[in-house]
């Protein structure tokens, strides 16, 4: 039996799940949220997994549509399709242009230049008055899809997030199995042989830089339409540091890997307060009742463990396990 055989009927179990969620007691906002970080992550990991560059400036395509987004919904008053809609093309825009400066480099430089100008994404954010500045954009409105489906309903915005989520997952995989996606594996592999063999690879590394770009900021508008606001958060490099996180605890280079980085981050950040006054209450040890306000710190502490056990990622090592068990 294929590892593809051994997958899909894992992928169908999680989406029954996740149709299932709401009806077994799961916060349907929560898990909203982890889904738009879920995406952030596979879109960022189509980038490093796939085609080996690192970006540091991931969060100015998350944050950048964020607010495009939520300004085009509650300002221009434009329906909540064409919000998402704008929200993606300004990340793709954005990626167009970080693509266009940052391509030229490889390694560190390549790196650094996506954080510079993700800074720059930044400092405007702050700055500009349709953001809000510190407090943010604050009261977007959900109101109707195609001025039909209420997404006020909690239940319907949960399955309509799901829906979109499920739909980029698949875009993302016909990507990486088509014969675009060999190419990209190519040039990480060695960019010299695809560039003898005739490809065009500077063209491909930005087309692929635009679609990373464009699904960033598609989960980026689709979270503000969940939470109804769009802060600094979204847009700081510790959002880019944060998807770097979840598709290396993941598992880099795999189609799950990212889904179950983000559920770990994302569950650790939102459930450490209540795990630590849980100890605290068995251990009768004061300390870590301050765990919840020390979340950067576990965070990164799970981040060095799962690096020195689990090199591949969590998935990458279960993929490595089941492919060794085959083997035998």
């Amino acid at each position: 039996m294929t590892l593809k055989k051994i997958s899909l009927p894992l992928y169908l179990l999680l989406l029954l799940g996740l149709v299932l969620a709401p009806f077994f007691g799961a916060y349907p906002i929560f898990v909203m949220k982890l889904l738009c970080f879920a995406l952030f992550a596979c879109a960022f990991n189509l980038l490093l997994g796939y085609t080996g560059f690192l970006s540091f400036g991931h969060a100015a395509f998350l944050g950048g549509s964020a607010y495009v987004a939520g300004h085009a919904i509650k300002v221009l008053g434009l329906t909540p399709e064409l919000g998402l809609l704008a929200g993606t093309a300004t990340g793709a825009l954005l990626g167009w242009v970080f693509g266009l400066l940052a391509i030229r480099r490889q390694g560190i430089y390549f790196a650094m230049i996506t954080l510079a100008l993700a800074q720059m994404v930044f400092f405007i954010a702050l700055q500009a008055k349709f953001t809000g500045g510190e407090d943010g954009l604050q009261g977007v409105p959900r109101g109707k899809l195609f001025g039909v489906v209420d997404l006020r309903n909690e239940l319907t915005m949960y399955y309509v997030t799901l829906l979109i989520c499920v739909a980029a997952f698949l875009l993302i995989v016909r990507t990486i199995h088509s014969p675009f996606g060999q190419v990209l594996r190519g040039i990480k592999e060695n960019e010299a042989r695809a560039l003898s063999l005739g490809y065009d690879t500077g063209r491909f590394k930005l087309l692929v830089f635009v679609i990373s770009a464009a699904l960033s900021g598609l989960a980026g508008s689709l979270k503000t339409l969940v939470l109804g606001f769009a802060t600094l958060s979204d847009v700081h490099w510790t959002a880019s540091g944060q998807v770097v996180l979840m598709t290396l605890v993941g598992g880099l280079g795999t189609l799950s890997g990212p889904l179950v980085g983000a559920a770990v981050v994302v569950l650790l950040e939102n459930k450490i307060g209540e795990l630590g006054n849980l100890l605290a209450q068995l251990t009768t040890v004061e300390w870590f009742n301050t765990l919840g306000e020390s979340v950067t710190m576990v965070t990164g502490l799970i981040f060095v463990i799962c690096v020195l056990a689990f090199r591949r990622g969590i998935m990458g090592e279960v993929i490595a396990f089941i492919e060794r068990r085959r083997g035998k």
